[in-house]
């Protein structure tokens, strides 16, 4: 029961995946394809997360912290780069 579980989410994320690249090829704005990227971090731990579940290691759960970290990180960045022009003072 899981199992099925875990790979009717996993398509639902692969979809979302899928819209969110749409987004962010056809934004028409450049704040709305930052957006696209960040959610797009966020649905591929979710992502990695179901597949760890899946396997049953705890191995994919410290992936997926490593990429939350660097989603956060360069979200900040390029925000921070689309207000300021400039992300080092």
């Amino acid at each position: 029961m899981l199992n099925t579980t875990i790979f009717i989410v996993s398509g639902a994320v692969c979809i979302a995946l899928v819209l969110n690249l749409w987004r962010l090829l056809r934004g028409p704005d450049l704040s709305d394809r930052i957006l696209a990227l960040d959610t797009m971090y966020i649905n591929s731990i979710a992502l990695i997360l179901l597949y760890g579940m899946h396997m049953g290691t705890n191995l994919y759960f410290e992936a997926a912290l490593l990429i939350a970290m660097l989603g956060f990180v360069s979200t900040v960045a390029l925000c921070k780069y689309l207000l300021r022009g400039d992300i080092i003072e």
